[in-house]
């Protein structure tokens, strides 16, 4: 499946410039509505590591209102949270109405590091593919928008970025040891993303699959894809979403004409 996907799509630097001030209003605006009409919305990111994760991230939320949104990063689980049922802490990170959780990697965690790290006994995370399309299911039940993105570099492109960050000595930090253990391991994590993919692709919580060598189409089509779904989940909620774009724009005009003394 993967190894299908043209990794070459690109977007000129100019043309994203020239697209992202409006796509980031449109996500203001829909994050305004998807408050006052307490939709809860969870964006979750997984991939190769120096996919492009962190960035797309800083670059999503940069014109988002910080009162309706957080950004959760997720680590390995800690002791206490060991001790408990394995979506338990993800549980506790659930937006409120009207609120948007962004998770940087997520429970999918399960079937891809702890399954190829053998941190997870085969059973357990055999079982996990059903847990998590449960937990999906009855999330988007109760009302929340769910979008999940993988981010697809090759494996020579994650070679590649490993080693320039390497030169960089305010970036070095960010490539450790296990990064080069888990590149090393690109097969066998590349069989684990195709199966949680096929086996965690529903209706109700689908996969957007990204293209993700060149920056600048990565965050077009993140930003893209989020604005879409959103838009049909305040839809679905009866929010004239056409409405929003003719209100920012009488916004602005007023804006404008408040700056020319004409107000």
């Amino acid at each position: 499946m993967l190894e299908k996907i043209d990794l070459t799509k690109k977007l000129k630097k100019k043309e994203w410039k020239a697209l992202r001030p409006a796509l980031q209003q449109q996500l203001y605006d829909l994050e305004r509505a998807g408050f006052e009409a307490g939709m809860p919305t969870i964006i979750l990111f997984e991939g190769w590591d120096a996919a492009g994760k962190g960035t797309t991230i800083n670059m999503l939320t940069q014109r988002l209102d910080p009162r309706g949104f957080r950004v959760w990063p997720i680590r390995a689980a800690r002791t206490y949270e060991q001790n408990r049922p394995w979506l338990w802490r993800f549980w506790l990170k659930l937006p409120n109405r009207g609120e948007i959780a962004i998770f940087d990697r997520s429970w999918y965690g399960r079937v891809l590091v702890e399954r190829v790290e053998r941190l997870t006994p085969e059973q357990e995370w055999q079982k996990a593919y059903r847990d998590i399309v449960d937990f999906e299911q009855m999330l988007a039940e109760d009302g929340h928008v769910l979008v999940k993105f993988w981010l697809h570099i090759s494996k020579e492109e994650q070679r590649r970025r490993f080693r320039r960050l390497e030169k960089d000595p305010l970036l070095a930090w960010h490539v450790a040891p296990e990064d080069w253990e888990h590149h090393r391991k690109y097969d066998e994590y590349l069989l684990a993303a195709e199966e949680m993919l096929e086996r965690t692709e529903t209706e109700w919580a689908p996969w957007t699959i990204v293209e993700a060598t060149d920056q600048e189409y990565t965050q077009w089509k993140v930003m893209q894809t989020i604005v879409d779904a959103l838009g049909r989940g305040l839809r679905a909620r009866g929010v004239d979403t056409d409405a929003l774009s003719a209100e920012a724009m009488a916004a602005k005009a007023a804006e404008k004409r408040s700056a020319n003394g004409q107000g």
